[in-house]
């Protein structure tokens, strides 16, 4: 009888294995690092919210994730390889408004953003700053829209790339400034400041990060953000809501996104340690230092905000005329 019921459970052991196997897989993920796309160069927002998050998102799944800039114009690059990696949830990008505004703005992109890409979570909200150059005979906001309109075709503007937030944030300023300014992109907004102190950038709307160590010298200056509310950081620098521009507000939000086959349960995992992540005390107190705010969501909704955010750029990017050719 011993002997009978050993088999017995052999047999039944040998049956159940190949229903048990894929369950177990499923369950084993993260099983190795997560490598986090950061698709723009060091120095600005990207990278500084990239890696706290990555830090944090590391203790919160119980694997190292990795933060990897892989610049490029606008991001693309960047999105495009992930968007292209293997749908096991190893390989995701943080990515800012231009994932919404890319697909207007360009007449073609080597992946669909609501296609090749799925949204994970929200990550955060955080104004920008505009900053000009100190060669500029202004000191202020005022100063800095009076000047432009005496000298159209004289400004320039920098950003981290075509698509970008800093870079519709300058054309939806022109556009309902009545000045006229060329664009220069760049591939991570940091590096134009250089440009910008000497005189050859004009200004440009920014990061708090990219811009807090060159204002904090007055190495450039700050004449406005972005915001409809002052926040604790520029606290003495208007709105452009509250300099006259009623209703203008930019916000430099990021999300977290895997290529689209990627399985729920994988980006459910996902999800959940990120939305533990950025509740933690120091992730809030992390982002505080450049004016960010976290902000979780489900997969749904942040899906739901990116079609939204692309609905309201479109509109923009089609009234001023701005597709590229």
């Amino acid at each position: 009888m011993t002997s009978f019921r050993f088999s017995d459970a052999l047999l039944w052991s040998a049956l159940l294995i190949p229903f048990a196997a894929p369950q177990a897989l499923a369950q084993a993920y993260p099983n190795k690092p997560i490598r986090l796309v950061l698709p723009y160069a060091p120095g600005g927002a990207t990278d500084f919210i990239g890696r706290t998050l990555a830090q944090h998102l590391g203790d919160t799944i119980g694997q190292t994730v990795i933060a990897e800039n892989r610049t490029g114009s606008g991001g693309i690059p960047g999105t495009d390889y992930v968007a292209r990696a293997a749908p096991d949830g190893y390989t995701i990008v943080m990515m800012d408004p231009a994932i919404a505004i890319n697909p207007t703005l360009l007449p073609s992109l080597p992946f669909d953003t609501f296609k090749d890409l799925q949204v994970v979570s929200r990550v955060n909200s955080a104004p920008l700053v505009l900053v000009a150059s100190p060669t500029l005979p202004v000191k202020t906001y005022d100063e800095f829209v009076a000047y432009a309109k005496a000298n159209p075709g004289k400004l320039n503007f920098s950003s981290a790339g075509i698509g970008t937030s800093p870079h519709l944030a300058s054309e939806l300023f022109i556009q309902r400034a009545g000045i006229s300014a060329v664009h220069v992109p760049y591939r991570g907004i940091g590096q134009s400041y250089t440009d910008m102190m000497s005189g050859k950038i004009s200004f440009a709307f920014s990061s708090f990060a990219g811009a807090l160590p060159f204002t904090a010298d007055n190495r450039v200056r700050p004449l406005a953000v972005s915001s409809l509310k002052r926040g604790a950081i520029y606290a003495d620098v208007p709105t452009v809501d509250e300099a006259g521009m009623k209703g203008f507000e930019v916000d430099l939000w990021y999300v977290i996104l895997a290529p689209a086959a990627v399985p729920a349960d994988t980006v459910g995992k996902l999800n959940a340690a990120l939305v533990k992540a950025l509740a933690l005390p120091e992730v809030k107190a992390a982002f505080a230092k450049i004016g960010a705010e976290p902000v979780s969501s489900t997969p749904q909704a942040g899906t739901a905000f990116l079609k939204s955010e692309y609905e309201k750029w479109r509109k923009v990017i089609l009234d001023a005329n701005l597709q590229q050719k």
